[in-house]
C-alpha cells in the first residue's frame, strides 16, 4: 500500500514533483503520483482526499503553482501532514505559489519547502514517516552522513589545489 501520495496540479509540474519520488524511492517508500486539479475536478479531487488515509497514506506531498490551492485543501481534508511544494511560476516567479501555500488559515496547517523544493518534501515525508519506523530512520540518518562526507571530500579537493582548509 501506498504511504505517501504525491499530488500536482499539472503536467508542468513534474519536473519538480518527480525529485520528490526519487527521494522516496531512495529510502525505500511506497507512494502513487497523480495529477488532479482542485479547481478543475474538484469532485475527483474531494474523492482523492477523503480516501487517502483509507489507501494508507500517511503523508501528501502536495505541489502547485500560482493560487496554489491544491495543498491547502489536501490539509483542509486528509487528517494527516500535507507538505506543499511551491512551483515557480513566469508571472511571479513562485513567491505568489509560496504565499498562498504559507498563509494558511489556523487550524490548516501545511508544512512548506522551498520554490521547486521537490527533493526537500521527500526528505521531510521521510522523515515524518521515521518517527514510528526505526530502520527508515537508520536510512535517513546514512543519508545525512553521506552529504557530510560529500562536502568534506570537496574541501579536502579544494586544499590538494592550494586553497586553506578550515581549522
Amino acid at each position: 500500500m501506498a504511504k505517501v501520495g504525491i499530488i500536482m496540479g499539472s503536467d508542468s509540474d513534474l519536473d519538480v514533483m518527480s525529485k520528490a519520488a526519487e527521494v522516496l524511492e531512495q529510502f525505500g517508500i511506497d507512494y502513487e503520483m497523480t495529477i488532479i486539479s482542485a479547481h478543475r475536478m474538484p469532485d475527483i479531487f474531494y474523492d482523492y482526499a477523503t480516501s487517502a488515509e483509507s489507501k494508507g497514506m500517511k503523508v501528501i506531498i502536495a505541489g502547485a503553482g500560482g493560487a496554489a490551492h491544491l495543498p491547502g485543501m489536501a490539509a483542509a481534508i486528509f487528517p494527516m501532514p500535507v507538505i506543499g511544494v511551491p512551483i515557480y511560476t513566469k508571472s511571479l516567479g513562485g513567491v505568489d505559489s509560496l504565499y498562498s501555500i504559507v498563509q494558511m488559515p489556523s487550524g490548516i496547517p501545511v508544512a512548506t519547502v522551498a520554490i521547486n523544493g521537490g527533493q526537500n518534501a521527500g526528505i521531510l515525508a521521510a522523515k515524518m514517516l521515521a518517527m514510528s519506523d526505526p530502520e527508515l530512520l537508520a536510512k535517513l540518518k546514512d543519508y545525512k552522513e553521506d552529504m557530510k562526507e560529500k562536502v568534506v571530500a570537496k574541501a579536502e579537493k579544494l586544499e590538494k589545489v592550494g586553497y586553506k582548509a578550515y581549522n
